[in-house]
């Protein structure tokens, strides 16, 4: 599937993606992505530099109820849903990473996501009918295996590139922290199986 909004989305079905999104207003108006960016990726890197190091605009995901309302509802997603076979994930202050292998489209998986956290973050925050997440993500199709792993590692170092811990395991809002310390005791849960493959 192909379609083109402000950035291109390429989907190929039975392949493994890297999405990104952020919270509504986190990003300065009409500077993205930025017009002197060559290629998608190009917008990508200035936008995630941009929201590692801003600690402006709305960081609603800061709060420990609002992060892990997303974490859960992640895990969620792959555990009890089937939606996706998880790989890595972070929760930064305005940002979310995530790679996933989709089992149903990606427009459901995302709409569900995006939709359930939105609503049940802004009860928590007593800003109902609100915006909560920018509408459009980002989205990368994945090509290889060296490229899944990657990009794992670049989203589980996310929060120690931007201040936020010292190590990977150490920032509760991510598979790092999940896979050292899984709240479910199982070692055969899918967050095990799909970072270890």
């Amino acid at each position: 599937m192909f379609y083109q909004r402000r950035l291109p989305h390429w989907q190929p079905q039975n392949k493994s993606l890297f999405l990104t999104w952020h919270l509504k207003g986190s990003l300065p108006r009409n500077r993205y992505p930025p017009p002197n960016a060559p290629s998608a990726g190009a917008a990508f890197v200035w936008m995630d530099r941009y929201l590692d190091q801003t600690r402006t605009g709305p960081l609603w995901l800061m709060r420990k109820p609002v992060a892990d309302l997303v974490v859960e509802a992640i895990l969620f997603g792959a555990e009890q849903m089937g939606q996706y076979e998880l790989g890595a994930f972070a929760v930064m202050p305005n940002h979310v990473h995530l790679s996933v292998t989709p089992r149903v489209p990606m427009p459901r998986l995302t709409k569900r996501l995006k939709g359930f956290t939105a609503r049940q973050a802004n009860l928590l925050l007593h800003r109902t009918g609100e915006p909560f997440w920018q509408e459009e993500s980002y989205d990368h199709w994945v090509r290889s295996e060296t490229e899944w792993t990657r990009i794992g590692r670049y989203i589980e170092n996310n929060p120690v590139s931007g201040g936020l811990a010292a190590r990977a395991e150490d920032y509760a809002w991510s598979s790092a922290f999940h896979r050292h310390d899984c709240r479910c005791g199982e070692q055969d849960c899918s967050l095990h199986i799909s970072m270890s493959q």
